[in-house]
Parts: structure tokens; C-alpha cells; sequence
């Protein structure tokens, strides 16, 4: 695993800081966040049939619990990491800036928060676009931003 990776796993297992607390809705925040009161096990059930209902499939889904595990590390919390796409505004992003694929897919990350919520979040889309700056990325990030608020919205509840 890269430096990056880890770097990455450690900040999302370490709750993301701050912007993790915003409330879902928060425009200013990096992440949309969306609390639960269904289990993991459910909403790895119901977060695949949200992203159906939205023209996004599930690509792959990583238990980090049990991939730290087999890594020799112990992790108490749980959480699962679903890599989302919607195949068209793949498309439309790599078409407006080819090194967007370094954030594609999509990621959905369902977690147990330090105070014992379930909580599922997913870094903005146009937090992401706008760091590119290519032109008809940040409508795609948009639209896809939207697509992710509903999954989330939809597989929560």
C-alpha cells in the first residue's frame, strides 16, 4: 500500500478531523455526511439497491476492519468502503481531464463513529473537480454530487 494510501486510511479511520462533524447539507464542508440508525450489515444491503436507483453500481466493497487484519493490525471500529460509478459521468470526467481518474470511482464510507452512530459519507465530488480546473468537469461533479447526496439520503433511511 502507498504512503498516500496509508495516509489516507489513517485519516478515515481517525474520524477525518473536523469536517467529518458537519452536518450533511453543510456546503462548506468536504464531505457529505449522512447518519444512520441501521446497521452496517443492512446497509451493505441497501446502499447497492440505492445506488441502482440512482444509475450507479457497486464496483467493489472493503472491509477495512478485516483488511487491516490481514495486515497484522488490530482495528476496533468497523467500516466499509464501497467503490460506487456511474459509468456515463465516468465518461464525461475523464473525457473534460483524463487525470481525474486518479479520484475515480466514487467512494461511500459506512462507519461507526467515536459516539456510536452510523454514519455514511463520501468526499464532495466538486471538492474534487475543482482541483483540476478543466473545463465541463465541475457540472460532472455536480450532477454526481447530487447522484451520491440521494444514495446516501436514500440507503440512510
Amino acid at each position: 500500500m502507498s504512503r498516500f494510501a496509508m495516509a489516507v486510511l489513517a485519516l478515515a479511520l481517525a474520524g477525518c478531523g473536523s469536517a467529518s462533524r458537519k452536518p450533511a447539507g453543510d456546503e462548506r464542508g468536504m464531505l457529505l455526511s449522512v447518519d444512520s440508525t441501521k446497521s452496517l450489515a443492512q446497509l451493505q444491503e441497501d446502499i447497492p439497491n440505492a445506488c441502482a436507483a440512482h444509475k450507479f453500481g457497486v464496483v467493489a466493497t472493503m472491509d477495512l476492519k478485516a483488511l487491516l487484519k490481514k495486515k497484522g493490525v488490530e482495528y476496533d471500529g468497523e467500516c466499509l468502503i464501497f467503490e460506487v460509478c456511474n459509468p456515463q459521468k465516468a465518461k464525461q470526467a475523464l473525457d473534460a481531464c483524463p487525470e481525474v481518474s486518479t479520484a475515480l470511482p466514487c467512494r461511500i464510507s459506512v462507519y461507526r463513529t467515536k459516539d456510536g452512530k452510523t454514519r455514511l459519507s463520501t468526499i464532495r465530488p466538486t471538492m474534487l473537480t475543482d482541483m483540476y480546473k478543466a473545463e465541463g468537469l465541475r457540472e460532472t461533479g455536480v450532477e454526481v454530487e447530487a447522484a451520491l447526496a440521494a444514495i446516501l439520503d436514500q440507503a440512510a433511511k
